[in-house]
């Protein structure tokens, strides 16, 4: 049985963030304080490709603070493809840790299909 689902991503998982980090070839995240334009933002700071200012995931809300200031210090690409990455490895750990298998394939749309199966 085949079925489809939709994701809003909160990003809660520091392991999960760190397997995104790594699928993507990104330096690790360390926990810190980062400097924004104006602001300053606490958590797992992520230097995204090309971006002037980091990204900041707070793992206790779920969320990700940034200034790329509307795509002139940063390609959002890289944002979302840092969220898709994190859906997919959350997907894939909370899966093993139930004893699934996973398989993934790449859409030509750039899209990520998992299948999820029992056992391995």
């Amino acid at each position: 049985m085949s079925h489809t689902v939709q994701i809003q991503t909160k990003l809660r998982d520091r392991e999960a963030v760190r397997a995104a980090c790594r699928r993507l070839s990104l330096p690790e995240p360390v926990h810190g304080t980062a400097a924004l334009f104006s602001d300053s933002a606490t958590g797992l700071i992520i230097q995204l490709p090309g971006w002037q200012y980091p990204a900041v995931v707070d793992t206790e809300l779920g969320t990700v603070q940034y200034d790329n200031y509307g795509g002139a210090w940063g390609e959002q690409a890289r944002l979302d493809a840092l969220l898709q990455a994190y859906a997919v490895e959350t997907a894939r750990l909370e899966a093993r840790r139930r004893g699934f298998a996973v398989q993934e394939q790449k859409l030509p749309d750039g899209s990520i299909q998992l299948f999820i199966q029992e056992g391995y």
